[in-house]
C-alpha cells in the first residue's frame, strides 16, 4: 500500500498513473463483495482533487465513482484503456490472456498507420500469432497506430519483411493455406479454413501485389449489399480473422 508521502514523493503523471489502479483496484474489490479502506480511498482522492466519500455504504454506488475518477485521471493521462481490458499489475495489456492460434496475418502496404493499429487490435482477439508487414506498410510504432491498437501493437508479434522474403516465406506453404482477401473469391461464409496458415490483405485501392497474390493459393470475398465496392481495410480484416477464429 502506498503511503500519502511516498505518492507525494511521486512525479505527478507517475502518482495519477498510481492512483487510477489503486482506485480500480477498490472498485473491483467492492464488485466482488470485498471490504474497503475508506480513509485511504479519502486520501487517494484528496490527491488526486476528486471530492471525498462519506461512506461506502452503498458499495455498487461508491465502486462507480471510484472506477469513474480511475477513468478520469487516465484521460487526463491521454491513456485511457478499453472497457474491459485485462491487464497486469501495471496496468499493461495481460498478453498471457490471449488464445494464440497458428495464424499469420500479412498487411501488403497498408499505408495508414490508423488501419493498421485498428488490424492490431483485431488481432489481437481472435487469435493471430504474428503480423508480417510489407515494407512500406505502416508503421506501428507511428503514435496513430500505437493509438488506434489501443495496447496491441505490444501484444502481437510482428515484423517487417521485404516483398521476395514474404514470397519465399509463402512458398513454403502447402496448398490452401495461403489466403487472399481479395474481389472474385469464394464466399468467406461458405469457406473452409484451414486450421493454420497465413492470411493476405492489400490496399483498399490497389488490392495485393501481383507477386505476392501469385503465392495466395486460396481466395475468399466478403459478399456485399451496398452502393462501396469496398470496405475499409481494417473492418475487412476484422470480419476476415473473426471467421477465421470462429470455424
Amino acid at each position: 500500500m502506498l503511503t500519502e508521502k511516498k505518492l507525494l514523493s511521486l512525479k505527478e503523471r507517475t502518482r495519477k498513473r498510481k492512483i487510477s489502479m489503486i482506485l480500480s483496484q477498490n472498485a473491483h474489490f467492492l464488485k466482488t463483495g470485498q471490504s474497503v479502506d475508506l480513509p485511504y480511498i479519502n486520501m487517494l482522492l484528496r490527491l488526486a482533487g476528486f471530492e471525498e466519500l462519506d461512506s461506502v455504504s452503498d458499495p455498487k454506488s461508491v465502486m462507480f465513482r471510484l472506477e469513474d475518477c480511475a477513468q478520469n485521471l487516465l484521460v487526463q493521462l491521454g491513456s485511457e484503456p478499453s472497457d474491459w481490458d485485462f491487464t497486469d499489475d501495471l496496468g499493461n495489456l495481460d498478453a498471457s490472456k490471449r488464445l494464440i492460434q497458428d495464424k499469420i496475418l500479412i498487411l501488403d502496404r497498408i499505408r495508414s498507420p490508423y488501419n493498421v493499429g485498428a488490424v492490431f487490435r483485431s488481432a489481437d482477439s481472435f487469435g493471430i500469432k504474428k503480423i508480417i508487414l510489407v515494407e512500406g506498410t505502416g508503421d506501428p510504432e507511428h503514435p496513430r497506430a500505437r493509438r488506434t491498437s489501443r495496447g496491441c501493437t505490444q501484444t502481437v508479434e510482428w515484423e517487417f519483411m521485404s516483398e521476395d522474403d514474404i514470397v519465399k516465406l509463402l512458398e513454403t506453404y502447402e496448398k490452401g493455406k495461403v489466403i487472399a482477401l481479395e474481389l472474385g473469391g469464394e464466399d468467406i461464409n461458405a469457406f473452409k479454413f484451414p486450421e493454420s496458415g497465413v492470411a493476405v490483405l492489400g490496399s483498399e485501392e490497389f488490392g495485393i501485389s501481383p507477386a505476392i497474390l501469385k503465392c495466395c493459393t486460396a481466395r475468399v470475398t466478403i459478399p456485399m449489399a451496398g452502393t462501396k465496392g469496398s470496405l475499409n481495410v481494417s473492418v475487412a480484416a476484422g470480419i476476415l480473422m473473426q471467421r477465421w477464429f470462429s470455424k
